[in-house]
């Protein structure tokens, strides 16, 4: 069971652009190699950062409207969101430390 929430199109507004704490979602689909790999490591992040930061994933498959909105073009696309807007955007499969750092710079 993953750690991170799914989020879909619908739930979009209420849970990432409403949401009082900052947001880091995973753009992701079932197929993507490289989605697969980041996965566990978003888990991680979303275990370790719950309380302060809440962690989404976006299936693009099932809810393309966002990702079409958010202009997600390559999968893994992972993106912080504070205050409803977008802070920080990661395309491509990154390790942990690269992660937290990208969401620490983005919040800072």
């Amino acid at each position: 069971m993953s750690s991170a929430k799914p989020v879909t199109d619908q739930e979009w507004d209420a849970e990432v652009i409403a949401s009082d704490t900052p947001v880091l979602v995973d753009f992701w689909a079932e197929w993507c190699g490289p989605c697969r790999m980041v996965g566990p490591v978003v888990d991680e992040i979303a275990d370790e950062k719950a309380g302060t930061l809440k962690v989404l994933k976006l299936n693009v498959d099932d809810n393309p409207e966002v990702a079409r909105k958010y202009r997600v073009m390559s999968i893994p696309t992972l993106m912080v969101f504070s205050g409803g807007d977008e802070r920080k955007r990661i395309v491509g499969a990154q390790g942990k430390a690269q992660l937290l750092a990208a969401v620490e710079d983005a919040l800072a």
